[in-house]
């Protein structure tokens, strides 16, 4: 494994002293998320990717959900008590949350947002999600997540 400089999200779970894994990969830009499990060598219902929705409220929500599965946005909808949520546009992600296509955490937004995990999280002791950076994922104890950020779970995935 390469040296690494830590990144906002290791900082935020080093200053909660919430242990972590920290793996990291090449990659050049966004990569798949049943890539990245593929290339770490784990369970891709134990690998998350981080989605950053909309409500018609004008509500921003993040969502959980294994990399192998998709997000259901009636589900979503339902799970933030919203009528109907969509994904926002790649081009608002930066300066909405921080964070770029393929590097976006739920830890360290600019602004913390209601967030969600795929209740499936629940059966697994740890999971893994980007660390904030292309290239970097944390294996964090279920547990410990809502240490750190307020979350909430729920059936969100198809």
């Amino acid at each position: 494994m390469k040296k690494t400089e830590k990144t906002n999200v290791m900082r935020l779970l080093d200053q909660k002293n919430i242990p972590y894994i920290m793996h990291d990969y090449t990659a050049s830009g966004a990569v798949a998320g049943e890539d990245v499990a593929g290339v770490l060598g784990e369970n891709p219902d134990e690998v998350f990717k981080t989605l950053v929705t909309v409500g018609k409220s004008k509500q921003y929500y993040v969502f959980l959900v294994p990399v192998c599965k998709e997000l259901n946005l009636k589900k979503a909808a339902k799970a933030v008590n919203e009528k109907s949520i969509e994904m926002i546009k790649a081009k608002e992600l930066l300066p909405l949350t921080g964070y770029v296509h393929g590097g976006c955490s739920p830890i360290g937004m600019k602004k913390a947002f209601p967030t969600i995990i795929d209740e499936s999280a629940k059966s697994f002791e740890k999971i893994f999600f980007s660390a904030g950076k292309i290239g970097y994922q944390v294996e964090v104890n279920v547990s410990d997540i809502e240490k750190i950020i307020r979350v909430g779970f729920s059936d969100i995935s198809d």
